[in-house]
Order: structure tokens, then sequence, then C-alpha cells
């Protein structure tokens, strides 16, 4: 098979939804004649915000992986702080700010850009030079965040004559928590430097939705549109082949991820607060992840029963949504979240649950909705509107169908697009 290097920090048995991504591709491109050279850091080393061990059952006999050490900078904060957690999503799953977070945000926003993981690069760098020479790997794929990785993309486009494939998972400068890093003016002038250079010198773009590719086509005077391809984050149809579901006495609405104190769900909890007394009885709000404390007591707040499960691993998240009768996925009211489109959302899809929304009406999370017929998305201030679909969808509970074109968000069907990319020469 023809050998394709994929250079992604994220690997089992790092958890959470950016693993994944490249974990399913690398599972289904044997299929299609590419065998993945996976280079990933030790996890002796690495400071991953979850871990999740049921993932390393799913890298496959074909993949070739290998590790290097690295200089984690968050597991020195985790040492300072006391905390058992890195900080990750802007710092999102610490909910309170004190004067250690202000000092470290400033410190990532100023010393160590584009982010603190760059202590891997060195390292990786030379085992990526040792792999390409050894394996005669002519195509490089670079996945991020941590967008550090993708330097490692443009020193290795410098020395070798390779093909590089920058997949750039979310916005880089312009990602929805980064003014909360104090950049200063020199160090934004730094960061959009490394930004611009990645998407210039890049053979191949790849992002998560439209708007993102906007975003990026925006931060250069070269067609960058022209070269970049659009491949959302989808479901794995094997991880849904699940027997023996329990059953809840509750209809369940099911919210699963981190979701911090700035998401706006205060017209969303307007509703629930008015959900009629026949459904308010048998309604269960769970939550699968992270949550600060004072976002579940607004919940608590509506009278409505709330359980909080915590961080569970990928199986068991996946059965909690075939448990659940309606799914919540909230989207940051912030600039440019037009194109935010997480890859939970696809786990939700294949579950065949409703799903309510909140978020922009118009962008790339709206009309995947809108084609699939999975639920509604609405606007953070329509509490009308969310109470209508919770009852209509609750009270009874009626459960959405799947639709042929739900199927193009499968990771294998994704897995063909990413084999053309490597197989074209563009």
């Amino acid at each position: 098979m023809k050998k394709v290097l994929i250079i992604t920090y994220y690997w089992p048995p790092s958890g959470g939804a950016g693993v994944q991504r490249w974990l399913k591709f690398a599972k289904y491109l044997p299929e299609l004649g590419w065998q993945p050279v996976i280079l990933s850091v030790d996890p002796k080393y690495a400071s991953y915000p979850q871990r999740d061990e049921s993932l390393s059952a799913e890298v496959g006999t074909e993949c070739l992986v290998y590790t290097t050490k690295s200089f984690e900078l968050y597991n020195l904060y985790k040492l300072i702080s006391g905390k058992k957690e890195v900080p990750y999503g802007g710092f999102a799953n610490e909910s309170k700010e004190g004067l250690l977070q202000k000092v470290s945000k400033f410190l990532r926003g100023n010393f160590l850009l584009p982010d603190p993981r760059k202590g891997w690069n060195k390292y990786a760098l030379r085992k990526a030079i040792e792999l390409i020479q050894e394996l005669g790997i002519d195509t490089v794929v670079t996945t991020s965040p941590p967008h550090s990785t993708q330097l490692i993309g443009l020193k290795l486009k410098k020395q070798f004559n390779i093909r590089w494939i920058a997949d750039l998972r979310d916005p880089w400068t312009d990602i929805y928590y980064y003014n909360q890093f104090h950049h200063t003016a020199l160090a934004r002038l730094i960061d959009r430097s490394y930004e611009r250079n990645v998407i210039e010198k890049a053979d191949v773009l790849v992002t998560v939705s439209e708007d993102v590719k906007r975003i990026f086509a925006e931060k250069s005077e070269l067609q960058i549109a022209a070269k970049t391809v659009v491949i959302p984050n989808g479901f794995d149809e094997d991880d849904f082949r699940i027997t023996n579901i329990p059953t809840d006495p509750k209809k369940i609405i099911t919210y699963t991820g981190t979701i911090s104190e700035a998401y706006d769900v205060d017209k969303l909890l307007d509703a629930l607060a008015r959900v009629n007394e026949n459904l308010r009885s048998q309604l269960l709000i769970r939550f699968v992840g992270k949550v600060p404390p004072s976002v579940e007591q607004r919940f608590r707040d509506t009278g409505l029963d709330v359980e909080l499960v915590g961080y569970v691993d990928h199986p068991k998240s996946i059965e909690y949504l075939l448990r659940s009768d309606l799914l919540l996925l909230v989207i940051p009211k912030v600039k440019n979240n037009r194109g935010i489109l997480t890859g939970k959302f696809f786990e939700y899809l294949a579950s065949q649950k409703p799903v309510l929304a909140i978020g922009p009406v118009v962008g790339d999370l709206a009309k995947i909705i809108h084609e699939t017929n999975c639920g509604r998305i609405f606007d953070y201030n329509d509490p009308e509107g969310m109470l209508r679909f919770i009852h209509d969808k609750l009270d009874p509970v009626q459960v959405s169908s799947k639709t042929e074109k739900t199927g193009q968000y499968s990771r294998k069907e994704l897995t063909r697009k990413i084999a053309e990319l490597l197989e074209a020469k563009i």
C-alpha cells in the first residue's frame, strides 16, 4: 500500500472529539489502498484534556504508529495549580478565573505561540524526517489543533519535496476564545504570520465547514479558497451497533461534552422552566461531560431533575445518546460562529434522536440540520420556539427518521474524500 504520514498530537489513549477524526480516517484508509503512518506524542509525556483507553482498540493493525517524547508546559501548570486537568477550550473547563489563570492566559497568549504544545515540535520534526527518509513517504498530513503541529508541516515542506495537506479542524486566530489570552500587538502579529505561512505554503487545506474555509481564505491575497476542501466531521456506523441498551423510566434531554458559563442558555432555561406539568414530572436533563457548578445550578433552578454523569469513554457516550429522547446542542454566541460544526453533532445525527440546537439560524450547522431533517436550530432569543419543539418531541415522544442524506456524513464515506485528496496531484 501507498504510505501517508499523519502527524497528529491527539491519538489514543487521548480522548475527546479531536482524536476521532483521524483515528476514523486511519481505520478506513487501508480499504482504499493507503497505509497510515501515525506520528504522535508519547502518552507518558502528553498533556491530554481527557483520556479514553477504549479508543486504543480502534487502531487498526495496518497502522504504523510512532510516538516521541515532548516538553509539556500544561503539565507544569497542573503541578503548580494542583488541578487534575489541563486547561482546554480557552480555559473553559475552569469555572473561576483567579490570579494564576490570568497570568497563565497572558503567558499563553504572548510567550507560547502558537500554543503551549509547541514543546512537542522539535521531537516530532526529528522523527518525521527519519520516517520520510526510511519509508519513502511523499505525502504528509498535519492536523490541528494544536496549531503548533502545522509548523512541523511547514518545516517539512521546506526541507523535502513532499505534498503537504494541512487539516485545520478549528479556526486559528479567529477561534472564539482567542481574545481571552490578552495578546500584545506583537504577539498577534507573530501568530498571524504563522497562520498565514501555513495556509499559503500547504499544497492543500482541509477544513470542517464552509465558513471556516471562508475565514482562512480571507487571510491571504493568494487564492486560498481554490486549494481548500471542506470535509466535515462525521459518525462511524460501527460505534452505533450497540445491543442491550438500558431503558430509562424518564424522558431524557441529553447534552454531551463541555458547556461553559459563557454559553448563552438564558432563553433555553426560560423554556425549560415553562414545560407543562405533565411533561415536567417525567423529564430529566442529563449532562455527559464537564459542567461548571454555576451552570448546573441554573438548570436546577428550572425545577427539573438534573443528572451529572461526568466524562465517560466513547462507547458509553454513544450509549447515553441512544438512551435519550432529545439531544441538546449549544453553539457559543461569538463572532464567526456560523462555521462552528462540532464533532458531537454528527454522532447526534447518527443516533436518530431529535436534535434541539441553539445557535446561528443561518450557517453550516443550520444547513445540515435542515437537509437531514434531524431537528431544529433556534436563535438564542427564541424561547417560544424551543418550548414548542420540546413539547412536540417529548409529549408524546417522536423519534427522528434517518434520511438518505445522513449517510454522506459516515466516517467511511468521508474517508473516500480523504483518499481522493491523497491520490490527486493538485
